[in-house]
């Protein structure tokens, strides 16, 4: 059982999820994307997705929340059959989807009003999680009152702050400028650690998928074209590693550049 003083804590959340698709075709009826597509994500990995646009990658996320049914196959969490959204996987946009007549605290804890804590329960694992990304002074802002950089802080806290065992990203950086991101990514590493939960991040950019995965998916032409592992250690300093830039020549020429 999670006492109190655990949801107040920024450093839990929960622990991580496995997540399996079994011979699944995703897409529309009578227009699929991806099919044929067998994949596992280990209980806290932190899994990047990448292919060019229009390849599924989307796709595959809203299947893994629960929004889009798959046309054909089996898609388990735990081993059980997921089949509709859950507060156990959280789903992170590109649009930080924030509700701008809430302060930034008030948005953080709008899913935990939802899970029924109490207010002052509430409360303080907002500020807590708020504290963590940064945000700590601007709580009681309007999200139109900060930067774009800190309204995805206050999304990645309103997502960890209800402690899902999944969390589900779709592009949630993209459109920052390059300082920004990079910020952001460190700051994705460093909040996730210790918490245990299992991570879909899908990207366009390589850098990033290589950076943030433990493994990367490579999708392309209607299907998984393969998943590799990520050489470490994850430090930017890393990233002439002859296994990286290896890894990086693969990921490019899969997506025909």
């Amino acid at each position: 059982m999670t006492s109190s003083s655990d949801l107040s804590s920024p450093s839990r959340t929960g622990t991580g999820t496995r997540l399996a698709l079994r011979g699944v075709a995703l897409g529309r009826p009578g227009a699929p994307v991806l099919n044929g597509v067998d994949l596992d994500v280990s209980p806290g990995e932190i899994l990047t997705v990448v292919g060019s646009s229009g390849c599924g990658k989307s796709t595959l996320l809203r299947t893994l929340a629960g929004l889009l049914p798959p046309l054909r196959g089996e898609i388990t969490q735990d081993g059980r059959p997921l089949t509709a959204p859950s507060a156990e996987r959280a789903l992170v946009f590109q649009e930080d989807a924030l509700l701008p007549w809430r302060t930034l605290g008030a948005n953080v804890e709008l899913p935990l009003a939802i899970k029924g804590l109490s207010r002052a329960e509430r409360r303080a694992r907002a500020e807590a999680w708020l504290g963590r990304v940064g945000l700590a002074e601007h709580a009681r802002r309007l999200p139109h009152r900060v930067s774009g950089g800190q309204r995805q802080r206050a999304q990645l806290a309103r997502a960890l702050a209800a402690g899902p065992r999944a969390v589900l990203m779709d592009e949630p950086f993209g459109a920052l400028d390059a300082q920004t991101r990079a910020g952001m990514q460190d700051l994705l590493v460093d909040v996730l650690r210790g918490t245990g939960a299992t991570v879909v991040f899908v990207t366009h950019d390589v850098d990033e998928a290589l950076f943030l995965g433990d493994g990367v998916a490579l999708l392309g032409a209607g299907r998984l074209v393969a998943v590799r592992e990520v050489p470490r250690p994850r430090e930017r300093a890393a990233h002439d590693d002859p296994a990286r830039l290896a890894l990086r020549r693969e990921v490019l020429t899969s997506l025909g550049s």
